[in-house]
């Protein structure tokens, strides 16, 4: 696996880039077979958020990867760790977990703007998601990015289903590291939002404290299928 020294100089300035075309159908295909496993025997981890006004739901789970075989290989074998390991700049790798997002046609629930670094006790730069969609994804319905919103420190993480943090026990701590995160939609014009139309093969790496978030699935007739994997270097 090589990339294109352009693409690592995009990821370290704006905290995520697109790839294109970096998964073949084998694993496109093995992915996709998962994640209907999943939905089918999902774990007590998971959610199912129902929309606002126009029905349809939003699926996420994750840590499945030990009972999904597909999982297993995918993280193990594909090409994902070389992926990681060139965009960390890191030698070794560790795979940490898979997270299956599902969007059903028509569902207009949004994902909040947050960062994933600050729901996890991992600190450092080296670490990442790879998120991978296994149906075509339209610019209006993927997921979008603060560009260079990597280098900002720390937000306090947020609920899916209600927007709202997540309760902290150590205040001194919240002050020391976490702010609230900020409203995005009211400064886009300020701001840099990088999204990007994607097709199965594509996908997007983002440093785990880029802030994103998701506008719902707009399209009447395609599912939007994510596995989205997290990397840690060293």
């Amino acid at each position: 696996m090589k990339l294109e020294t352009s693409l690592v100089e995009e990821y370290e300035k704006n905290g995520a880039v697109c790839l294109r075309g970096v998964f073949s159908e084998y694993w496109v295909d093995l992915v996709r077979r998962g994640i209907e496993k999943n939905l089918a025997s999902p774990s007590p981890f998971s959610e199912k958020l129902k929309g606002y006004k126009n029905g349809g739901h939003y699926f996420d789970d994750y840590c499945n990867w030990r009972r999904i075989e597909e999982f297993e290989k995918f993280a193990l074998q594909s090409p994902a760790a070389a992926i990681a390991g060139i965009l960390t700049q890191s030698e070794e790798v560790s795979f940490y977990h898979e997270h299956v997002l599902v969007k059903e046609p028509g569902t207009d629930k949004e994902t909040p703007w947050h960062h994933d670094q600050s729901y996890y006790p991992i600190d450092g730069d080296k670490v990442c998601s790879i998120w991978m969609p296994v149906d075509p994804v339209s610019r209006e319905t993927c997921i979008q990015f603060v560009s260079g919103s990597h280098k900002w420190g720390w937000f306090l993480p947020r609920k899916f289903e209600t927007s709202l943090p997540y309760p902290v026990e150590d205040s001194a701590r919240i002050d020391r590291d976490y702010r609230p995160v900020p409203d995005v939609d009211a400064h886009r014009d300020e701001w840099d939002i990088l999204s990007w139309e994607l097709q199965p093969g594509d996908c997007i790496v983002f440093q785990m404290k880029c802030l994103h978030g998701a506008p719902g699935n707009r399209s009447t007739t395609t599912s939007r299928r994510i596995l989205s994997t997290r990397w840690l270097g060293k």
